[in-house]
């Protein structure tokens, strides 16, 4: 694991939980960059294209204790085996992934580190993001 000035990395054993069979261990590299500051990442490897899903870390962090989330990405604890269970879904396919809660947790309290909840908007240069989405220069 390694914490940067404003950036998180953590390396999380994931297990995909499959319908009448034992769950399929993965791999996933958890990212947190105050660039971002309103999101996480999850990186999937070795898979052959190098799948990432992005979502809201205030999402992932209210899945530690109680259910959230709609669409295409779900959070909620279960509690009786100590884990958090992400679903991502897509046209192309769900899954329902589980994560040590603990670990999880570890992650999320090094992003605060990184940028406290309520300073998000201070990493956020407005002003640059208005000029790019208009298409000014």
């Amino acid at each position: 694991m390694s914490v940067g000035f404003e950036t998180v990395v953590r390396e999380v054993a994931m297990h995909v939980v499959l319908p009448d069979a034992e769950p399929h261990r993965l791999r996933v590299v958890m990212r947190y960059d105050a660039a971002d500051p309103f999101a996480v990442r999850l990186d999937f490897d070795p898979l052959p294209h190098g799948v990432s899903w992005v979502f809201a870390r205030d999402l992932l962090m209210r899945g530690l204790s109680a259910p959230t989330g709609d669409c295409d990405v779900r959070v909620w604890p279960s509690h009786a085996e100590r884990c958090l269970r992400i679903a991502l879904m897509s046209p192309d396919g769900d899954a329902v992934l589980e994560a040590t809660t603990s670990d999880v947790a570890d992650f999320l309290g090094r992003t605060y580190l990184a940028c406290p909840p309520g300073s998000e908007s201070r990493h956020l240069d407005l002003d640059a993001e208005l000029v790019a989405l208009l298409g000014q220069s």
